[in-house]
């Protein structure tokens, strides 16, 4: 069961091993791009080409759904970035239950979006820990957990395929242990919980009172989506990659400071930033050179 392309590599993982795919779920195809033409989600292309049957509920709960899922007698879901919750009765099908592959270091950064909010909150360390699901949301028993850095300058896309990749590896790793006996079950501490709600458009807004380093992990923790922006009067300017200035600043924050070769310096709330990579209105991503030659922005500009 899986959706986008962070759950491939597992699919990929899961056909390349002994193990036998009985069937794949994914969510119905959705309308997409300006002419809305009705799209397959990617684990649907991958699981065609393997020659898998493939399941699309519009509701998991649905009973007909359920009992088709009943009749192919699995052992194991493999749940890997869905996109619904699955109830109990669904829970109670397979012979020996439900492996989630989530992209946390659980009990931190349970629910839809936790490569995005570790990069966010400038963690330095995230993982995959794989579980055994139950009711609740990302809930269930530890079983396996890979660890690894953040890069400094890594943003959420690059974390997104790095960690596909290592939940492939640590699914692969878990059902080894499966079968020969060697797999515990540990209790996540509920007290230790934190929570990734899905990032809605309004989280990309930068607040130039912010520290730099704050504003940092932001434009990297919500690329490619929903990207970081702010505004200058009414245009919209989204800002792709930029780093921190280690400098005392006496102007209000989101104030443009003297400019510099290839970047554009904004105040915050303590220190700067330079940005490096923009885009207006209606253009495309440009090199803050290339983008100041077609859109002045002179000093003591306001951002916000």
């Amino acid at each position: 069961m899986g959706t986008p392309d962070y759950a491939m590599s597992s699919l990929r993982a899961l056909h390349d091993s002994e193990h036998e795919v009985l069937a794949v779920v994914t969510q119905p195809d959705r309308p997409k791009g300006r002419g809305r033409k009705l799209t397959p989600p990617p684990v649907k292309h991958a699981a065609v080409q393997y020659g898998y049957p493939v399941l699309q509920p519009e509701k998991v709960r649905n009973h007909a759904f359920q009992e088709q899922l009943a009749r192919l007698a699995p052992d194991l879901f493999i749940v890997v970035a869905f996109g619904q919750i699955l109830p109990q009765r669904l829970l109670d099908i397979p012979g020996i239950g439900a492996i989630n592959v989530h992209a946390s270091l659980l009990p931190r950064y349970r629910g839809a979006a936790p490569i995005q909010w570790a990069v966010i909150n400038g963690d330095r360390e995230t993982g995959v820990t794989t579980i055994m699901m139950d009711k609740g949301m990302d809930t269930g028993d530890m079983l396996l957990m890979e660890k690894t850095e953040i890069g400094s300058d890594e943003t959420a896309a690059d974390l997104h395929d790095r960690l596909s990749e290592i939940g492939a590896r640590t699914l692969i790793r878990t059902l080894e242990r499966l079968q020969n006996g060697s797999l515990e079950r540990v209790p996540q501490d509920h007290t230790q919980a934190t929570y990734a709600p899905m990032l809605k458009k309004k989280d990309g807004k930068i607040d130039w009172s912010m520290p730099a380093e704050q504003i940092a992990c932001l434009i990297r923790g919500v690329t490619p989506w929903p990207g970081a922006y702010t505004f200058s009067d009414d245009m919209r300017l989204k800002i792709f990659t930029a780093s921190v200035l280690e400098r005392e600043i006496s102007v209000p924050p989101g104030t443009i400071l003297e400019c510099f070769a290839g970047e554009l310096r904004v105040a915050t709330g303590k220190w700067a930033i330079a940005i490096q990579e923009i885009q207006g209105n209606s253009g495309k991503r440009l090199p803050i050179d290339d983008f100041l030659c077609g859109c002045r922005l002179p000093d003591g500009t306001s951002l916000g």
